[in-house]
């Protein structure tokens, strides 16, 4: 593939090397010229730094998500029709004006790059794929080997049916569809563009690191959250950067993250993130301490949330090869 001189290639997630190129080394002056002090904070071989483009695509995305939630007042409005409760018509509303603004934002930049959409990690081709199916019963199924273990340590009760049997069809279909935005948004925004772009200037588990904190930080907002939990989200993020990097595609993670949100908020019906949300499938209910049940925060509050995800690495790594490249 040609690209244009200021274009930097496309980044092969499933490479064991990092890309060869880096924001560290200044821009290149005439012979015998001083560097500029703006140039060389700025721009780097390859054009601006990739810090600044993953930074102005934060603004311009919540410069845009601003915009939309202003211009209709969508989600205010909606939550308040609803007496604040996060429905899964709530939840697709919100979910679905940031998925459009993630994209549109990568979309804008990703044009001034001169670089197509699927450098960053979610192909069109690719939609519900084999990747996204295996990503859904991967998240289905870590959800619940964790819940299993809590419930056979004394933790969990199933309860009853908590919906009529005319609605468990139904809110099952919403909350997948809502939970699907949720996976798209949330993989795309912090292992999508920003992913590519800041890997590009550190390289891919620097960013990663970076970007999972970040995941974890915004998790915070969540009322019930706490430190374990964001630390746990820290984790799981990292292991979501894991799988782009073994699969090369972000169809995986998406499929993981909806399908362990529904699990968790739909079929076992506990906290999700500190939130409890109306229209689950059973009464259920935790006894015991936190640190087994994970309290006000839900299963990834749990200790033994750790204990899964590190289980959950090492199968993930035996099941997805590292690709060797030949000489």
């Amino acid at each position: 593939m040609n690209y244009a001189a200021d274009e930097i290639p496309a980044i092969d997630y499933m490479n064991t090397s990092e890309p060869s190129h880096s924001d560290g080394a200044a821009p290149q002056m005439l012979s015998g010229s001083r560097p500029f002090l703006l140039e060389s904070i700025f721009l780097a071989p390859h054009g601006l730094r990739a810090g600044w483009r993953a930074v102005f695509y934060a603004a311009l995305f919540f410069l845009l998500l601003s915009t939309a939630a202003m211009a209709g007042r969508l989600l205010h409005l909606a939550a308040l029709a609803l007496g604040g409760a996060i429905t899964p018509a709530v939840l697709a509303t919100q979910e679905g004006l940031a998925v459009v603004c993630a994209i549109a934002a990568a979309l804008i930049l990703g044009r001034l790059e001169r670089r197509s959409f699927e450098a960053y990690g979610m192909p069109l081709t690719q939609s519900f794929g084999r990747n996204f199916w295996l990503g859904i019963m991967w998240g289905i199924a870590t959800i619940s080997a964790l819940m299993l273990v809590i419930r056979m340590l004394g933790g969990y009760s199933l309860g009853t049916l908590d919906l009529p049997p005319t609605d468990v069809a139904r809110y099952a279909l919403e909350w997948l569809g809502a939970f699907f935005l949720v996976g798209v948004y949330e993989e795309f925004f912090f292992r999508g563009y920003l992913q590519f772009t800041l890997t590009s200037g550190i390289g891919f588990w620097p960013s990663a690191v970076l970007l999972s904190l970040a995941f974890g930080a915004v998790h915070l907002r969540n009322p019930g959250e706490g430190p374990v939990g964001a630390l746990s989200v820290f984790v799981t993020g990292m292991f979501l950067c894991f799988t782009l990097r073994r699969t090369g595609t972000l169809w995986f993670a998406i499929g993981f993250h909806a399908a362990y949100d529904f699990g968790e908020t739909y079929l076992y019906s506990v906290p999700n993130s500190g939130i409890v949300m109306p229209g689950h499938l059973l009464a259920s209910s935790f006894h015991g301490p936190a640190w087994l049940t994970g309290g006000t925060v839900g299963p990834e509050g749990s200790a033994f949330d750790f204990v899964v995800m590190a289980i959950l690495f090492v199968v993930f790594d035996r099941a997805y090869r590292v690709r060797r490249l030949s000489n």
